[in-house]
């Protein structure tokens, strides 16, 4: 199941839950009108199952692709955490040896925006603006101390992610600190969708890209990850209490714009285009603020 959050044209701010098939939406909320219209809400009730049950038959209600809106798939969480330097192409491409343990950062959740919004930059802020496609998974109930063998378990599913990241003040203007570089406005797309784990697959081996205005930058596979998901659950469950709806992008592939000869930046006017294998495509422009 292509889980999303979607709103009809006509009515831009009424947020609902569907699936999509092809290019046709189902509307959760009109099949089952007791469910919320809000995912993260779905999660908290426990109610996810009565969404899978509402299977593509010819009496719900389906939508054509073009009458609607892709909203951010999830919104509204607790947490956005993610993991740096996580690919083995990404280590090769500096020539430095991974670390023996996951390192852990954090992004605001103001920073979701979804698959028709736009980044929006400060030229006048920063002016080295980097793109990074991320395996982003979707913690689906409470995990606290959950050992890797079960990690699987705790996850709803997977969706395509942008770590998007001002180099100059993750580098230099904050002190070497890397909060003010990751965290900026709009800086996590995602989306399109959550494929469910159980039509995942693999996670672990699925091909993953990023283009920007047509021109491919990354090219990898969640193999490559360094530090797998299980070990990641088990690690940040540790510590830290995932709640149903929080985020974790699982570290980006070699082939980013500041290793570069010359190093390469994001500009207003720039398309983004990020694919992972099992998920889709997440379409981003890029805009001055």
């Amino acid at each position: 199941m292509k889980v999303i959050q979607f709103a009809y044209n006509e009515k831009p701010e009424d947020v609902r839950v569907g699936y999509i098939i092809e290019d046709t939406i189902i509307d959760v909320n009109k099949a089952d009108t007791s469910l919320s219209t809000s995912l993260l809400q779905i999660l908290k009730d426990g109610d996810f199952d009565k969404v899978k049950k509402i299977t593509p038959l010819s009496h719900l209600p389906t939508v054509p692709r073009s009458e609607v809106t892709l909203k951010a798939p999830i919104t509204g969480q607790d947490k956005v955490l993610c993991i740096d330097m996580n690919y083995l192409d990404h280590y090769t491409e500096q020539k430095i040896e991974p670390p023996e343990v996951p390192i852990a950062f954090a992004k605001f959740t103001s920073c979701i925006i979804g698959p028709e919004d736009v980044v929006r930059l400060k030229t006048n802020v920063t002016t080295k603006v980097d793109w990074e496609v991320e395996l982003c998974l979707v913690i689906g109930k409470t995990a606290q101390d959950v050992r890797a063998e079960d990690a699987y378990k705790y996850v709803l599913g997977f969706t395509v992610a942008q770590d998007i990241t001002a180099r100059d003040w993750q580098k230099k203007l904050n002190g070497g600190q890397f909060l003010l570089g990751k965290a900026m406005d709009t800086f996590c797309p995602i989306g399109p969708c959550i494929t469910t784990i159980d039509e995942i697959g693999d996670p672990e081996n699925l091909e993953i890209f990023c283009s920007v205005n047509g021109i491919l930058k990354q090219k990898s596979n969640t193999k490559q990850l360094v530090h797998k998901i299980p070990a990641l659950i088990e690690r940040l469950s540790s510590v830290i209490t995932l709640l149903p709806g929080d985020i974790i992008l699982t570290g980006t592939p070699g082939g980013l714009g500041m290793y570069r000869n010359p190093p390469e930046y994001l500009r207003p006017g720039d398309v983004i285009r990020s694919e992972i294998e099992k998920i889709g495509v997440l379409t981003t422009r890029v805009q001055e603020f």
